[in-house]
């Protein structure tokens, strides 16, 4: 689920993937850093996890001075919950990340190596053929990049497993651009993101396996469009236009009813709000 940007203003900022931003707050001044978020909506990579509902976030780091890292970071959820999934139930992503950042090039040209693993407690019911167990585990490359008031990242993720419990897709991978401009006024900021997920294993089948997904391309664009204003004290709020073109007929919410019924695509163009607390 995450940027050489040492201030809350740049954690409120990478948005679509809050637990990078975190595994790489500020070290100079304490090894370990806590941050806590409430938004109206959690979008990750474009697609909303919450269903379009409020979400809290939080999570811890370390970070030694040698570049070496570790952290977690958790968010409520309930894409799993209220799916066709019979009778699963897991409230609550958890990720937990680590790996190596240094700034190897030049002074706020930070390079960036690490694994990240997502988490679903998970309760009841058993999976089906349209979906296998969520958890999911990313190896990830970034560059961070500083040209004056400008600053981001670019970066990409790849799939040691199935990817957020599609089958057939180990492999996938994420290219992710990232940028932010300081306008020197009342402190704020403003954001832009795109990125690809590309998702193997579609369209068809494998090895004889045919899912719920084969024979459709469930691979997608999404962008993000923002400003963050920084309060000082780690108090940061963030607001932006988020879209992608994922097919409504794949990526799609339910209602919060037991038949699980389709309701809209998850992916449809929203605004997102959040207030970020770093201690």
């Amino acid at each position: 689920m995450k940027t050489s940007q040492k201030t809350a203003i740049a954690l409120a900022a990478s948005g679509l993937f809050a637990t990078a931003a975190f595994a790489q707050s500020a070290p100079e001044v304490s090894p370990v850093t806590a941050n806590v978020t409430i938004t109206n909506d959690y979008r990750y990579r474009g697609i909303s996890q919450s269903n379009y509902q409020p979400a809290i976030q939080g999570g811890f780091d370390y970070a030694h001075e040698s570049g070496l890292y570790i952290g977690n970071w958790n968010s409520t959820i309930n894409w799993i919950s209220n799916s066709t999934n019979n009778g699963i139930k897991a409230p609550i992503e958890m990720d937990f990340y680590g790996g190596f950042k240094k700034e190897l090039i030049a002074e706020g040209f930070a390079s960036d190596i690490g694994v990240l693993q997502y988490y679903y407690p998970q309760s009841g019911g058993n999976y089906n053929l349209a979906i296998v167990n969520p958890n999911t585990t990313e190896l990830y490359v970034a560059q961070n990049f500083t040209f004056g008031p400008v600053t981001g990242f670019v970066k990409v993720n790849y799939s040691l497993t199935n990817i957020f419990g599609i089958p057939q897709s180990t492999g996938s991978f994420y290219p992710d651009l990232t940028a932010n401009y300081d306008t020197g006024i009342w402190g704020i900021s403003l954001n832009g993101h795109v990125g690809y997920q590309y998702v193997a294993g579609q369209p068809g089948s494998q090895n004889g396996v045919s899912t719920a997904y084969a024979g459709n391309n469930l691979s997608y664009t999404d962008f993000k469009l923002g400003a963050t204003k920084d309060f000082g004290g780690g108090l940061s709020l963030s607001a932006a236009y988020v879209s992608t073109n994922a097919n409504p007929a794949w990526w799609n919410t339910y209602s919060s009813t037991t038949t699980g019924a389709l309701t809209s695509s998850a992916g449809r163009p929203g605004a997102t709000v959040s207030l970020t607390k770093v201690f």
